[in-house]
């Protein structure tokens, strides 16, 4: 073969290579990650799954230790199980720099967030002044000083053009969905009461375990996930996907006004007690360290302020929302649910207990506004006119005025998988090139509350 000949050869060789859609994972994607110090697993599972429009490649800035290696072990685990593994490939730079580093080289144009609370308001600040994306595990800040911050973030994404975003993974759980649905129609919900203090027309209550298990492994917490200095009080931790759910199922696409719309009405915060042996079964650590020397009680128990409650009006509306952590659930058992959204004609109940298998469940019941007739009458109507959006919607009597709601087992995900599901929507924004209208606002008003919620119970409950 003559030289013209093989340059002829080798050239179409490339360009058959280049064209072939099996290398087209080969191939820069529009979006790049960058995870930056990866201090709690939620940042592992937004890389649960692949995305089409992601690249392959992800940087990790982060100091060395055992959170990184940790992360770095899930990652391996998704790239290796024999289930529709993954295939990321992690480019990691170990240093105590890891942030100047990150923001000199911007490697990616998407930081994920998820680890050490104290710091994540400034991680988010340079990023977005940097012109980077972010992607957020909550809680963006955890007190009232990091408030006008999160303000300005929010501001800076704005005028740099790019998205700023917390994950609100609740928002995806199929019995949330379909109380949500279920309030929006007027004939067979009749709209929110008003409620009151001690009895809210909202109640949300979340139980959560220190010990618990994450892609079938247990999971090993770092020692600042017990210093709410770092980690946040439960108050602020949690509470943000209790508040948020509060505001998108009882006033969807709306705009809330947190200086016009948000009254606080009261909150409390308590402790949990981790004695030396859980302590050292959750984070592998014999002793506390010195940073958590000052929560350490009378009787040598650590005293965890990771529980907290908040109570207030959301538009005229009462609400309530409380967070419990207990150290490890009962046997079969997970993190807990509770929900209740009262109307004027029925009650939409999840139950998340022993009845249902620690399985969320939606029930719908009669206020007694209706007869026993007309109100199934009324339900029936409402499971034909969501059936178009959701397959398989049933309802089953279980008491007197009571139903149990089911759909098809295809429309249930798990709490993991809710992580791609926030994701992909982010990345439409970003494809988008902008949020909905109510989504910055409706942001701030949370973490407005949950903070002033903070303040507030410190004053009623010291330390």
């Amino acid at each position: 073969m003559n030289k013209q000949k093989r340059l002829i050869t080798l050239a179409a060789v490339a360009c058959l290579s280049a064209c072939n859609p099996a290398n087209e994972g080969m191939q820069k994607k529009d979006i790049q990650l960058i995870t930056v110090a990866p201090g709690h697993f939620h940042a592992a599972l937004v890389q649960k799954t692949m995305y089409p429009q992601v690249d392959s490649v992800v940087h990790v800035y982060a100091p060395e230790g055992p959170e990184l290696a940790a992360y770095l072990a899930l990652i391996d685990q998704y790239n290796t199980r024999s289930d529709d593994p993954t295939s990321w490939e992690e480019k990691v730079y170990k240093g105590d720099d890891f942030l100047q580093k990150m923001l000199a080289e911007k490697e990616g144009n998407v930081v994920v967030l998820a680890g050490n609370n104290q710091h994540k308001i400034d991680y988010i600040t340079q990023s977005v002044a940097a012109g980077l994306n972010v992607l957020a595990d909550k809680p963006m800040i955890i007190d009232s000083d990091g408030f006008p911050e999160l303000k300005q973030a929010f501001a800076t994404a704005s005028e740099n053009g790019v998205q700023l975003y917390d994950i609100m993974t609740e928002r995806y759980e199929i019995n949330t969905m379909l109380q949500k649905a279920f309030s929006q129609l007027p004939d067979f919900f009749g709209g929110l009461v008003p409620g009151s203090a001690d009895n809210p027309a909202i109640t949300k209550e979340s139980v959560h375990h220190f010990f618990k298990e994450v892609s079938g492994k247990p999971l090993s917490r770092p020692a600042w996930f017990y210093d709410t200095k770092q980690q946040g009080e439960g108050i602020v931790d949690v509470t943000t996907h209790l508040v948020d759910l509060v505001q998108w199922e009882s006033f969807p696409d709306q705009v809330i006004d947190y200086e016009r719309d948000i009254q606080l009405v009261g909150a409390k915060r308590w402790s949990t007690s981790v004695t030396p042996a859980q302590f050292e079964r959750s984070t592998g650590l014999k002793e506390f360290p010195e940073f958590l020397s000052g929560s350490v009680d009378g009787a040598g128990n650590l005293a965890v302020f990771a529980n907290g409650e908040i109570n207030y009006t959301l538009k005229d509306i009462h609400a309530k929302v409380s967070v419990i952590w207990n150290f490890q659930a009962p046997e079969g058992a997970g993190d807990l649910h509770y929900s209740i959204m009262r109307g004027r004609y029925a009650n939409l109940i999840v139950q998340q207990g022993a009845d249902e298998q620690y399985k969320p469940v939606l029930y719908v019941e009669s206020t007694g506004e209706r007869d026993a007739q007309a109100f199934e009458a009324a339900l029936a109507k409402a499971i034909e006119q969501l059936s178009g959006s959701y397959q398989g919607l049933k309802s089953e009597p279980v008491a007197d005025g009571r139903y149990r709601i089911s759909v098809d087992p295809s429309l249930v995900t798990t709490h993991e998988e809710h992580f791609a599901q926030v994701t992909e929507k982010y990345l439409d924004f970003l494809k988008s090139g902008t949020m909905p209208e109510w989504e910055v606002p409706n942001m701030l008003a949370k973490y407005y509350l949950t903070t002033k919620a903070l303040a507030e119970a410190e004053t009623v409950t010291a330390p």
